[in-house]
C-alpha cells in the first residue's frame, strides 16, 4: 500500500507526517512531498505556478518519479490531504493524474470560488510580508479586524495565522499566500460525480479558516462522502489530534 500525505498552506511535509504518520500501518510506502514554495522547496515562480492545478501537476510528477524508482508505478494511492492539500487531492482525482483508490479530505478550506471569505486573511498576510517583512508585518496584522475576528472565534485559529509570519523564509515566500487562495477547488465545469472513489471529509467546529460550511459544501458536491466529525482545536489540542487520527484510521480500516 502507498499513502500520499499532502500538507496545508504555509505548512510542510512535517505537518502532515506529524499528524498522520503514527497511524499509517507498518510497511506502508509513505510519500509526503513539500508543495512548491513550502518546506525544502525554494521555488517561487510566476503566479500561474501557484494555481491548484499547477501544484497538482508538480505533485503528480514528483510522486510518479518516486514510484517509478521504487517499482510501484501501478499501485493505487490512499491520499490524505489537509486544507490546501485537500484541494490539491481533489484536483488530482478530478483530472485523474494519479491512480487513487480513496481520499480523506482533512478540514477543507478551498471552495467553488477564488478567495472565499474564510481565506481572505492569507493574501493580506502575504502582502504584509512582502511590503514590511516578518516582524513588522506581524505587528501590523495584529491591529487588523481580520486578526481580531479570527481570535474572537478561535484562539488557535488566530495563532495559526500568526505562524505564517514566523515560518522559515516567510517574507521570501509571500507569493504562496497571495496566489494560492485565488484558486477554486472546483467549479461549474467540474463533474464531481465523476470521482468514483471512497471519500471522507473531516471537519471541526469553531475553525474560521476551515469552517463547517465549507465541509458541508464539499459533502453536498461529493455526494456519498463520509463525514468524520472531530472536536474543536480550542477545546483541547491533544484531544483534537487524537480524534483526527482515530477517525481517519477507523474510516481507512487501520484502527
Amino acid at each position: 500500500m502507498t499513502v500520499l500525505l499532502l500538507h496545508g498552506l504555509g505548512g510542510d511535509r512535517e505537518q502532515a507526517l506529524s499528524l498522520f504518520a503514527p497511524i499509517v500501518p507498518h510497511g506502508t510506502h509513505l510519500l509526503a512531498p513539500d508543495t512548491r514554495g513550502h518546506g525544502q522547496r525554494d521555488e517561487n515562480g510566476p503566479a500561474a505556478s501557484f494555481a491548484l492545478d499547477a501544484l497538482g501537476d508538480d505533485i503528480a510528477a514528483r510522486v510518479a518519479s518516486a514510484r517509478d524508482s521504487d517499482g510501484r508505478s501501478g499501485e493505487p494511492l490512499t491520499v490524505i490531504g489537509i486544507s490546501m492539500g485537500a484541494a490539491i487531492a481533489l484536483r488530482l482525482a478530478l483530472r485523474q493524474l494519479l491512480p487513487i483508490d480513496r481520499i480523506v479530505f482533512v478540514r477543507p478550506s478551498f471552495t467553488d470560488r477564488p478567495l472565499p471569505h474564510n481565506l481572505r486573511a492569507f493574501p493580506v498576510i502575504g502582502e504584509l510580508l512582502a511590503d514590511r517583512g516578518a516582524v513588522e508585518g506581524e505587528k501590523a496584522f495584529l491591529q487588523t479586524s481580520l486578526y481580531a475576528d479570527t481570535h474572537a472565534e478561535s484562539r488557535l485559529g488566530a495563532a495559526g495565522l500568526l505562524q505564517q509570519f514566523r515560518s522559515p523564509r516567510a517574507a521570501e515566500r509571500a507569493a504562496r499566500l497571495i496566489e494560492i487562495p485565488r484558486s477554486a477547488a472546483f467549479g461549474s465545469d467540474d463533474d464531481l460525480s465523476s470521482i468514483d472513489l471512497p471519500l471522507a471529509i473531516t471537519w471541526a467546529p469553531l475553525d474560521p479558516v476551515h469552517p463547517v460550511s465549507v465541509a458541508e459544501l464539499w459533502m453536498d458536491e461529493l455526494n456519498g462522502a463520509a463525514s468524520i466529525p472531530i472536536p474543536a482545536r480550542d477545546d483541547g489540542y491533544s484531544e483534537y489530534v487524537a480524534a483526527t487520527r482515530a477517525g481517519v484510521a477507523a474510516w481507512l480500516g487501520w484502527a
